[in-house]
């Protein structure tokens, strides 16, 4: 038999849940959690590219989230243009470039300014990408592409029977981006929360019972080693994830 092929861990997406559960755990106001996760955010990166993660995607802010009071959703608009502006040198002098999937033209205008000048500033660097879901739906994906592909059917630019799974992917936000091996979720909860529906399908799932704010560095490795000690099969035969 041949040797089994390397299959190295490229991408980790994460639902980072359990901000407001740590805030009232520790008796603080629903933001305070907010701003100690901003810090795992940071530690999460560092890791990844410690790891040699290519890509790591986070689920900062989904399209359910406007439903949170107003002063919340405030306050994590906020927090975001702040993280962007503590961390963006020190993310491009690291290598790391910034993208961003969802529905980005419904931000609010200084978020989305500060937004697309750290995409634009960080564009060029090859060492990792973070991607921020920002006004992201797995369900809204979908339908977007759907949207855009009957535009494409409809002026000949390509034809319905074309379609498949490959023609499908390059409708998506960020086709260039490879699916993720690994999706792993904080808090405890076994639910994928209309994220990355599409990409998700083959993926890893790992649940930390741990609150997003304490997810550190250690816990990240955790969840990477429990990756490579699994077996992939894809629906075939098995193909476990090696180091």
């Amino acid at each position: 038999m041949a040797a089994e092929k390397k299959r190295e861990l490229q991408h980790v997406a994460i639902i980072m849940d359990g901000n407001g559960r740590w805030a009232k755990k520790h008796g603080l106001e629903h933001i305070e959690g907010h701003k100690k996760g901003a810090e795992a955010v940071k530690q999460s990166v560092e890791v990844a590219k410690e790891l040699g993660i290519k890509y790591l995607t986070l689920y900062a802010f989904s399209t359910e989230n406007w439903k949170r009071p107003e002063n919340e959703v405030k306050g994590l608009m906020s927090l975001l243009r702040d993280f962007l502006e503590k961390h963006m040198d020190e993310m491009n002098e690291k290598g790391i470039s910034i993208r961003a999937v969802g529905r980005i033209d419904k931000l609010p205008f200084l978020t989305r300014r500060k937004l697309l000048s750290a995409i634009k500033k960080t564009r060029n660097n090859k060492e990792g990408t973070l991607v921020l879901a920002l006004n992201y739906g797995g369900r809204a994906e979908i339908v977007d592409a759907a949207k855009k592909i009957a535009d494409d059917v409809s002026n000949g630019k390509i034809k319905s029977s074309d379609l498949d799974e490959e023609l499908f992917k390059n409708y998506l936000y960020a086709p260039d981006i490879p699916d993720p091996e690994l999706m792993i979720r904080t808090s405890g909860e076994f639910r994928l929360s209309n994220f990355l529906l599409w990409e998700l399908s083959y993926s890893e799932i790992y649940i930390s019972d741990v609150l997003w704010p304490d997810f550190d560095k250690n816990e990240f490795k955790k969840a990477v080693e429990s990756y490579y000690g699994r077996d992939r099969r894809f629906g075939g035969r098995q193909s476990k994830a090696l180091h």
